[in-house]
């Protein structure tokens, strides 16, 4: 006879440790280490590049803005509780940034810099969420091998927009209006 499996719930997700990230994906608790330093320096000046030109007012004389570029938000889309390591919405979209804990608006963007620990979960489970919630934009960032996909969401699929690495500025959707200095997103060669 099987035994019938216990949904996580959400008080589960708060007695995880703040050393570690928790998500709810599908029902199940999943719990990942906290961010190692090539991770948390990508991550870092990812969103500082979008947030210096990105997350302000539309028309702005700094940059193009009208974005809300936020780390590690939580998001509760269906179900699921994610914690992408970016994310942001369109001020069309989200004209006001609530003072709130959670945010149940899908983002227009998300970026993941997967690790070891997270890619598998990254491109699988999480992938299939964000596009089952119509996020438009997905960046997947491997800082060891120095990489940037760009995914677009095309009739519910991901489509493989753009590919880069390498130390050459990149325009990358849906930020084409700035360029990009990916080789400042990685630690120095050791």
């Amino acid at each position: 006879m099987a035994i019938a499996r216990r949904s996580a719930t959400y008080e589960d997700l708060a007695k995880v440790p703040d050393t570690m990230v928790a998500e709810l994906i599908e029902g199940e608790l999943v719990v990942s280490p906290r961010p190692a330093v090539p991770h948390a320096a990508a991550t870092s000046a990812i969103g500082g590049d979008l947030n210096s030109a990105f997350h302000r007012p539309p028309g702005s004389s700094a940059g193009p803005g009208g974005w809300w570029i936020l780390v590690e938000p939580e998001l509760h889309v269906g179900r699921d509780v994610l914690v992408p390591d970016l994310a942001g919405w369109r001020r069309s979209r989200m004209p006001v940034l609530e003072p709130v804990a959670a945010i149940e608006l899908a983002p227009d963007w998300v970026c993941e810099v997967i690790s070891q620990s997270t890619g598998p979960l990254d491109r699988g489970r999480k992938m299939h969420i964000y596009a089952r919630e119509r996020v438009a934009h997905l960046w997947i960032v491997d800082p060891i091998l120095r990489t940037l996909e760009v995914y677009r969401l095309e009739s519910g699929r991901w489509i493989v927009a753009s590919t880069h690495g390498g130390a050459e500025p990149i325009r990358a959707e849906p930020f084409e209006a700035i360029e990009l200095d990916i080789e400042r997103w990685w630690l120095p060669a050791a």
